[in-house]
């Protein structure tokens, strides 16, 4: 019976390893996102003085006109260059999600065979038919976690497209 515990330990470790490395990924990504937010607003703020300073010593009202139009137009750049960069942080967060997430189940479902097969051939008038069930239930959850990573993926790539066409970009800084 060590054996079998030392399996299923060694399986929750690599498990326990797996969700600390998605765990320092969201860490990170949330970091690059609030660091792009933050570099925004500091921007967006000098910016805005700027042209109230600007908008101060305008000599008529075409000049004023043309000076507002000139920071939202700015504004607006900006705002969708950050809104372009937030997506392409998230589109690359999916991404490495979805390949560790694949990595872990692949390994996973290895480990985890190896253990109960393992632990199947111990059992007292242990039927083959039960370590068949267990494989074709693992095979069967990966094949659906690749469907849904496939769709999640297309998704991301349409909403990436809509954004580009919305912005009238084709690539990314």
């Amino acid at each position: 019976m060590t054996f079998k515990t030392e399996q299923f330990s060694e399986l929750h470790r690599k498990n326990m390893e797996a969700a600390m490395r998605l765990a320092q990924l969201s860490i990170e990504n949330s970091q690059r996102v609030m660091a792009l937010q933050s570099e925004l607003a500091k921007a967006l703020f000098e910016d805005g003085v700027a042209n109230a300073k600007a908008q101060t010593g305008a000599k008529d009202p075409s000049e004023l006109m043309k000076l507002r139009a000139d920071y939202a137009q700015g504004t607006t750049k900006k705002m969708v260059a950050a809104a372009q960069e937030m997506a392409a942080i998230g589109n690359e967060a999916r991404s490495e999600f979805s390949h560790l997430l694949t990595e872990q189940l692949a390994s996973g479902s290895k480990d985890m065979t190896e253990s109960f097969q393992s632990f199947f051939k111990t059992l007292p008038g242990g039927s083959p038919n039960m370590m068949e069930a267990m494989q074709q239930a693992i095979a069967t959850a990966n094949s659906a976690f690749e469907q849904i990573a496939s769709v999640s993926s297309a998704a991301m790539n349409s909403a990436g497209d809509m954004v580009k066409k919305a912005t009238g970009t084709t690539k990314r800084k």
